[in-house]
This record gives structure tokens, C-alpha cells and sequence, in this order.
């Protein structure tokens, strides 16, 4: 795997073998010393055109935890808002010498282009309305860390489909892993032929008692064009999860930062059944196992002893 750019690269084994290997890193992360040399000498650059502080913060210290060097790169307050294009940015960068680059980018594709620019791995860290593919594994992850296993499990996806690239890549990464998914939301915000993903669709909350999981989104006010709901009131009238929504065996997700009174309740967000917290948690270990993964071509995890990094003897997908 040279790089990570959608989820749908990546089969069971694969999701599963990056999982195995975010397990090995929380235990290092319970040591007294955190860090371990897996990537000392080699350069991580961080490239956000968008803001961010889970999904950057957490690829950052990923990096630092693995000793890499690090270039943070944010779109303001540097050449790009000198008009210096997405190509040239890249190519300034390149010259340091990355092992990876890390995007975060308004468009959909902006990683793949990158990708072809580069010899670095290029981790795509969310690309406009297409995928977020580490997100997506960080929420596997939480999930399989509480249920144990996804097979079977019912997961509600609710609110703004249509603008969100993490309801894209958690499609197809909680189908992949066995679970059964349906998209809940105004008719206005999901897409057309969603059913075509192998989901079930709904336009109302009637069935939400049938969910194990209910994973809620952000509504994307910033990726909106026009007037797709009558009013944020009647959007959280009919769609947002409460305490009277959620019943007390469901288990509640979202990828933040969350709008409280409009996709969730202030009660639901602090609930025993909340996950939110466990998610910025995992996104810590899992963007570790990713950059792991990528950079020295994995293979499947052992027992990490102390001030050790966990071996590599090879490739996901290939044989040890």
C-alpha cells in the first residue's frame, strides 16, 4: 500500500490489519514514554487548506510519537495565500525529502492529484465531498474496541449525507466489515441512488429504535450552496437524536465538531451512551498505525516491548 486516499482500497484484511496494529500503539501509549524510533530520520509533512483541530492535532502527534520530523504547512498565512497553486506547494515540499504528505483539501481528488506529484506516500486526511479514509478507520476501530465485532450490527448514519465525506468512507468501511447501514436524513441531503452503495435509506426517524449504532453528522453549513432545509429549527425538530431518540442499548457517534442543540442534544453528547470522547481517542493511535503501516510496510503486529517499535516483517496483504 504506497498510499491511503479512500477507503475503498482497502479489504477486510487490510482495515483489520491496520486496527491490530492501533491496538499495539494504545498499549505504548500507556507507558510512562510514548515515543517510540519507528520513523526517526524520516520527515512527515502536514499540508492543511482546511481548518482543522481532530484530524490534524492527532496526525501530528502521531507523527512526533513515531519520531518523525515534522513540517506543518497551514494554507493561511503562507504561500498559498500569495496565490502559489496546489502543484507548486507540492513541489516546494517535495524537496525536503517527506517519506509523507498528509492533505486535507476543499476538492475532491486534490489527494490523488498530489499523489501523482510526489514519490512520498500521501495520506489523504479528507478531499472536499469525496472520503476521509482515516476517520473512517478510527471509528471501526472504536466500535470493534465496544462490540467486538461489526458483523451484523445496524448502524443509522443521520443528518447531511449529501456534503459528507466521512458518511462516504464510513459506507463503505462499516459494509466492508459486516455491518448493515442505513442513511437517515432530508430528501434534500442524500444523495440520489444511494441505495445503489448497498444501504437503506430513510427520511425519518420512525425506525431509529432498530440501530445498535446511531452515528450522527455535522450539518456542513460551510459546503452549502443553497437552501437544502426550510431552517436549522425544523432540521433539529425532526432530525435531531435526544434523549427521547435514543434509547439507552444505542450506542451514539460523530466525527466533530458538533453543533449542539442542532444534530445532537447537550444530554446525548455527555450520555454513558456517547462515544465522541473514545473517538478523538482512537484517532490518535489509529493515525499512527496508518503512517506505520505506510512507511514501513507493516505486516502483522506481536507484543511491543518497552522503547521498542513494533516490527515490520511485511507488506498488508502479503504473507509474514
Amino acid at each position: 500500500m504506497k498510499h491511503l486516499l479512500s477507503i475503498d482500497q482497502l479489504g477486510r484484511e487490510e482495515i483489520e490489519a491496520i486496527l491490530d496494529r492501533a491496538e499495539s500503539f494504545a498499549e505504548v501509549g500507556r507507558r510512562d514514554i510514548k515515543k517510540v524510533p519507528t520513523l526517526r530520520g524520516r520527515t512527515v509533512v502536514s499540508l492543511f487548506y482546511e481548518s482543522s483541530t481532530r484530524t490534524s492535532s492527532s496526525f501530528e502527534l502521531a507523527a512526533k510519537r513515531l519520531s518523525a520530523d515534522l513540517v506543518s504547512v497551514k494554507s493561511a498565512g503562507s504561500s498559498v495565500d500569495k496565490g502559489e497553486s496546489l502543484k507548486d506547494t507540492v513541489a516546494t515540499l517535495t524537496a525536503y525529502g517527506p517519506a509523507a504528505i498528509i492533505i486535507r483539501h476543499p476538492y475532491a481528488g486534490a489527494a490523488q492529484l498530489v499523489a501523482g506529484w510526489t514519490d512520498a506516500a500521501v495520506i489523504n486526511a479528507g478531499d472536499g465531498k469525496h472520503e476521509h479514509p482515516s476517520q473512517a478507520l478510527l471509528d471501526v476501530f472504536t466500535l470493534r474496541r465496544r462490540l467486538g465485532s461489526l458483523e451484523g450490527r445496524r448502524i443509522w448514519i443521520v443528518g447531511d449525507v449529501l456534503h459528507s465525506r466521512v458518511a462516504r468512507s464510513n459506507l463503505i468501511a462499516f459494509r466492508e466489515m459486516g455491518a448493515e447501514v442505513t442513511l437517515c436524513g432530508p430528501p434534500t441531503l442524500i444523495p440520489r441512488g444511494a441505495e445503489e452503495l448497498g444501504c437503506s435509506v430513510s427520511h425519518t426517524l420512525d425506525r431509529l429504535e432498530e440501530a445498535d449504532v446511531v452515528y450522527a453528522l455535522r450539518m456542513q453549513r460551510e459546503r452549502m450552496r443553497d437552501s437544502f432545509v426550510p431552517s436549522i429549527r425544523e432540521y433539529a425538530a425532526r432530525y435531531q437524536i435526544d434523549s427521547r431518540r435514543l434509547g439507552p442499548r444505542q450506542l451514539l457517534m460523530h466525527p466533530g465538531p458538533v453543533n449542539r442543540g442542532v444534530e445532537l442534544s447537550g444530554e446525548v453528547i455527555d450520555s454513558p451512551q456517547s462515544l465522541i470522547a473514545e473517538q478523538v481517542e482512537s484517532g490518535l493511535v489509529v493515525r499512527m498505525a496508518i503512517l506505520y503501516e505506510l512507511l514501513t510496510g507493516g505486516g502483522r503486529p506481536r507484543a511491543v516491548e518497552e522503547g521498542e517499535a513494533p516490527e515490520a516483517p511485511a507488506p498488508i496483504g502479503q504473507p509474514a
